[in-house]
């Protein structure tokens, strides 16, 4: 019986990918190196850093650092700026909030994080929060999602993870969780073919996971 929903964060409630990808591109240009669209998702499908480029251009680590600084501040500065949100999240989160309990379980920065639902109500359907600073592996390590499962005192069996990459995809997996895949423009091109489910909408949700928590 299901109970418990973990939720990525980036890319499943809000729609933050794009707005990272150009703050990711604006940052290399000023080192003057190029990060086409595509390059970019390739890249992210087969798990290599937006940064490799720089790296392999032997830029000293200082200007790679203060590059991946600037990123930060554009993001910042998109999400305050630009429309992220995705449609149908608060609505089928209420819904889903009369019969399971959720939380999200994310690799973004905690500043980051806080800065996306400053003003939203997304984390008023949820019980907890854990963002990058709250372990010591990212995915596709277990280990989010193993401390996600801590918090709520609850079983792998007893929960459902909903991700859109690969990468965390993988995480569930590896810490023994279900998994329904929300894929976006920036994650089609991610081997998602382990998925438990996949849904072509956030408001297809409620279907999917009631077909799951039915499973013994």
């Amino acid at each position: 019986m299901k109970k418990f929903i973990l939720f990525d964060n980036d890319g499943v409630l809000v729609e933050t990918e794009p707005w990272y990808y150009l703050a990711t591109r604006r940052a290399l240009a000023s080192l003057g190196l190029e990060l086409p669209r595509d390059e970019y998702l390739a890249n992210m499908a087969n798990g290599v850093s937006a940064w490799q480029a720089a790296r392999d251009s032997e830029m000293p680590q200082a200007e790679i650092m203060r590059g991946r600084e600037q990123r930060d501040r554009y993001y910042r500065e998109y999400l305050i700026a630009e429309d992220i949100e995705i449609e149908g999240v608060t609505e089928t989160l209420a819904e889903l909030s009369d019969t399971y309990r959720m939380a999200i379980v994310t690799t973004s920065k905690r500043p980051d994080f806080d800065l996306i639902h400053e003003h939203r109500s997304i984390l008023d359907y949820m019980e907890f929060h854990l963002t990058e600073e709250d372990y010591e592996r990212a995915k596709p390590h277990p280990e989010p999602y193993l401390r996600g499962l801590e918090r709520f005192g609850a079983t792998a069996a007893e929960t459902i993870v909903v991700e859109d990459s690969a990468r965390g995809l993988k995480s569930a997996i590896a810490a023994g969780i279900d998994c329904i895949v929300a894929a976006n423009d920036f994650t089609a091109a991610h081997d998602l073919s382990q998925a438990t489910a996949r849904v072509e909408t956030f408001s297809d949700l409620p279907r999917a996971i009631s077909s799951l928590a039915k499973a013994p």
